[in-house]
């Protein structure tokens, strides 16, 4: 694995790291203020960190197992575990976060109890801002680059490595939620009116459930196998078509099989006076030079195909596709 990718793989790991450390502090200090002060809304922004803190170990869990080596089983390595785990995390942030606090809130608007010593909660939610504030600048520093060279939501969607901007979303929607709290604590102590805490644990609900559904379309995507990313494709057929022998190359298909790994199938018109040996030689060098150029290709595979049989099975294949 070559040292970007060990940098970029370590760089995500200290901010799931950083938001779990924050996110134990932000429970603890929640939970408290929650059990003294009997608020809907701090009540659910408690069950938040504790989801929270619960996902970002099964991030950690992911990546462990997503580094275990190829086997028979698994000759392609285990690389898909990490996006596995990052599509149970959006769940739980749905089923847990989203359900629960939705719930609450629900039965607090109907049967409203007041709030008992609200200062509590202001500190606790101005702690727990510093916090979460803390491990999200972390995890924007880890996604600023691609943010501002496509956007952040083209990032988002174009991202391969679902923890990085699983976290950050984490952290922004826990942000929002502290907000919500803080706000709803006050009306509902200014305006005597109690239903208002019950509102803010139904707005965070609905907040956590918008954030999950975005987290697990992208997780499931790289789940059933996303392409790589265009760049890097161009770039290997470029590096393809320079080799030497090669009158053209066809065409590339690529999976993603992990942030750092992706296997590639590639086809390649040889000149037609080569022989078996001479294209086996060939092969050998343009994988060498794409692996070269590319280290995150953990596999490569090269068929000899003219241009003109390429198209037809292409074609076939995207006819089927369309039929299905």
């Amino acid at each position: 694995m070559s040292d970007a990718r060990e940098q970029a793989k370590s760089s995500t790991k200290i901010t799931v790291y950083a938001a779990l450390i924050g996110n134990v502090l932000v429970a603890l200090t929640k939970i408290g203020a929650a059990v003294w002060t009997g608020s809907s809304a701090m009540t659910s922004e408690a069950v938040h960190s504790v989801v929270d803190t619960s996902n970002e170990g099964l991030l950690l869990y992911g990546y462990r197992r997503a580094d275990r080596p190829a086997n028979e089983a698994h000759p392609l390595g285990h690389g898909r575990e990490l996006y596995f785990w990052s599509f149970i995390v959006a769940l739980l942030i749905f089923a847990l976060g989203s359900g629960v606090s939705f719930y609450q809130g629900v039965m607090h608007v109907l049967r409203p109890r007041p709030i008992d010593d609200p200062v509590v909660s202001y500190v606790v939610l101005g702690l727990s801002f510093i916090f979460e504030g803390v491990s999200w600048l972390i995890a924007w520093r880890r996604v600023r680059a691609d943010g501002r060279k496509f956007g952040y939501y083209n990032a988002f969607v174009r991202s391969k490595d679902p923890p990085a901007f699983m976290v950050l979303l984490e952290d922004s929607a826990a942000l929002i939620g502290i907000v919500i709290a803080a706000a709803a604590t006050v009306a509902a102590v200014m305006f005597n009116q109690p239903a208002w805490d019950g509102v803010g644990s139904v707005l965070i609900g609905i907040l956590l459930g918008i954030t999950s559904i975005a987290l697990a379309r992208e997780s499931k995507s790289l789940l059933i196998g996303e392409p790589a990313d265009p760049e890097l494709a161009r770039s290997v057929v470029d590096l393809a078509r320079r080799s030497p022998g090669v009158l053209r190359a066809n065409g590339l298909l690529t999976v993603q099989l992990s942030p750092t790994e992706i296997v590639a199938a590639l086809s390649i018109e040889f000149a037609d006076d080569k022989r078996a040996d001479e294209i086996e030689q060939l092969v050998v060098a343009i994988e060498h030079d794409i692996r070269k150029h590319h280290p995150e290709v953990a596999a490569i595979f090269i068929k000899p195909q003219t241009h003109t049989r390429y198209r037809h099975v292409r074609a076939e294949r995207l006819g089927m596709s369309h039929r299905e």
